[in-house]
């Protein structure tokens, strides 16, 4: 019997950053409500283009707890839809009840505690991703072993999104305390466990023997790192890999695709990249500047010219098919608005004798291959006009966020991927404080003000009025400006299977497999990627891939159902919502 945690409201409200001004009395409900299966519309969802396809998934679950082996083995088939449907009940107390017989990887059985102690390490430690915890929880604490209760500051809307991402994962008590543990290997609850890591060379995972969700379809996954598109590719075409994901060059994927042997797969995705101005730095300070630069921009020739169709132009940072998208910056702007441009940087006192000259930062690898090519088209678009003169600069992912973090570059190009699929995760972390990643690069209290009122609101037809006067400011103001939003796309040996793709951008590994010789699941799957594992610590691992890898390895008390942006119960059997 472990002790149980008492409350630890005094921890997080030490630590508290003050992100945003909370309302504290607009948009509250109290609800009474019991969840127990899946958590229809929490996450609200693409329709349109970007609907997901409908799913079905076929798994073996094997039942195991410590000390004895395999006790059950059932098969079971979920056929799995995407929806829009409006926002659930909410409220500020959650009251969660953890599945029974639930182990870390080693055994090790997982408690209420585990779950407080996780959630307060992250909020400690105050690494990329503690907003999750510090911003939306005013306490934690484990009410028995298998009960945690959840006090959020306001009555947001999609917390129980928030569940299903790392910062909320129970990690093995193996962890430091109080430090980041960036290649700590014990893991957490989730289907695989890590049984060795060579950074940037190889990651090679085992099936966790106490999965709560049985059996993954592999036993093994082996993850290879390599340096670019182009190595990836000979890997694949070569059968070194079986799946070749994050990141292949668009005109890899054109030719693959003609590839006997090879199968190329395509999804519609949240996954957008943007431009962003540092309006604390000269000239960017000045709104003339930045308007004149989102005016020019040639949204339709890089998404041609260097994505081939991969990308789509994007004029909002809430992506399209999503609920509230608003083409914000089309209806400011237009496209590739050279004239507009002009007159902006005249009236800012630029002129074809005293140019604006900018530096134009870009990492190499980080987004794939073609960044040099995206960065290069930006600089000649901007040149059109006469009046700009564009040096193009780039750093290696880890020194480039870090450049970022302290202020010091003026124009980047960055890419975002969905933590949990509401208009909110495209917003919120962008400005005021939260925007710290990005050197407080966009201060507005106008849109701190709104998006607070929109994260309480209870239904999608409220908070989507208010996210579409947040993109109109958002245009108004050109600090961070949106060009591009993507496809998902992988490429695989003809005989994998189980390979499903989604808006969460999330590769679930447990449902991968390929036939051996006797026609049952090979023991190994190979996927290569051109992708870092940048910490493997979820109190500070916060870019996409990593979070990839973590979503494998441990488990959050919610999650994405394959296929859709519908959640459902994970580590957690039910819960309250008052």
């Amino acid at each position: 019997m472990t002790n149980m945690a008492g409350s630890n409201k005094n921890n997080i409200e030490k630590r508290k950053l003050t992100r945003r001004e909370a309302l504290s009395t607009a948009g509250k409900v109290a609800i009474g409500v019991v969840v127990t299966g899946v958590v229809a519309g929490l996450a609200g969802y693409y329709t349109g283009t970007a609907t997901a396809p409908t799913t079905t998934i076929t798994s073996t679950v094997t039942k195991t707890a410590p000390p004895s082996t395999v006790t059950k083995t059932v098969t079971k088939t979920v056929t799995t839809a995407a929806t829009a449907t409006s926002t659930a009940p909410t409220g500020k107390e959650y009251i969660v009840k953890l599945r029974p017989g639930l182990y870390f990887a080693d055994g090790t059985p997982v408690t209420a505690d585990d779950v407080v102690r996780s959630i307060n390490r992250v909020a400690k430690i105050e690494g990329d991703p503690a907003w999750f915890v510090l911003d939306i929880l005013d306490n934690v604490e484990a009410l028995d072993e298998q009960t945690v209760k959840f006090t959020l500051k306001e009555p947001y809307a999609f917390f129980p999104a928030i569940l299903a991402c790392p910062p909320y994962f129970p990690v093995h008590p193996s962890y430091k305390p109080d430090e980041i543990d960036s290649d700590q290997t014990a893991g957490g609850v989730g289907p695989y466990k890590i049984v060795k890591w060579t950074r940037d060379v190889e990651l090679i995972l085992e099936a966790n023997p106490y999965w709560y969700g049985g059996a993954p379809k592999t036993k093994r996954v082996v993850v290879r790192f390599y340096k670019d598109a182009a190595t990836l590719r000979m890997a694949l075409e070569a059968g070194e890999v079986d799946i070749a994901w994050r990141t292949l060059r668009p005109t890899d994927l054109q030719d693959l695709k003609k590839k006997e042997g090879i199968k190329v797969l395509e999804a519609p995705g949240g996954a957008i990249r943007y431009i962003v101005f540092n309006a604390n730095i000269e000239p960017f300070d000045n709104p003339l500047v930045r308007k004149a630069l989102a005016a020019a921009l040639d949204r339709k020739s890089i998404c041609e010219k260097v994505y081939l169709g991969t990308y789509e132009p994007l004029y909002s940072m809430i992506p399209m098919g999503m609920w509230s998208h608003k083409d914000s910056f089309k209806e400011k702007y237009g496209d590739h608005n050279i004239e507009l441009a002009k007159k902006l940087l005249k009236e800012a006192g630029y002129s074809e004798t005293n140019k604006l000259k900018v530096e134009l930062w870009y990492t190499p690898t980080h987004y794939g291959d073609t960044e040099v090519d995206v960065a290069t088209l930006i600089k000649q678009t901007w040149e059109e006009t006469g009046m700009v003169e564009v040096e193009v600069k780039s750093a290696e992912w880890t020194t480039y966020l870090d450049y970022t973090r302290k202020g010091m570059l003026g124009i980047t190009l960055y890419g975002w991927y969905p933590d949990y699929v509401d208009p909110d995760d495209y917003t919120w972390p962008f400005v005021n404080e939260a925007g710290r990643w990005l050197g407080y690069a966009y201060r507005s209290e106008e849109i701190g003000r709104l998006l607070s009122e929109a994260r309480i609101k209870s239904s999608i037809e409220e908070r989507a009025a208010i996210y579409e006067k947040v993109q109109d400011i958002w245009a108004e103001d050109a600090v961070i400006v949106p060009f591009a939003q993507g496809k998902l796309t992988i490429a695989c040996r003809e005989e994998v299977q189980g390979i499903v793709l989604d808006p969460t951008l999330l590769l679930r590994y447990w449902l991968i497999w390929k036939p051996g010789p006797d026609g049952k699941p090979a023991e190994q799957i190979v996927i290569g990627v051109t992708d870092k594992v940048s910490d493997l610590d979820p109190a500070n691992a916060y870019d996409f891939y990593t979070w990839e890898v973590l979503n494998n390895v441990m488990g959050g008390l919610t999650r994405y159902v394959p296929g859709t942006t519908e959640l459902e119960l994970g580590l957690a059997a039910s819960y309250t919502v008052a």
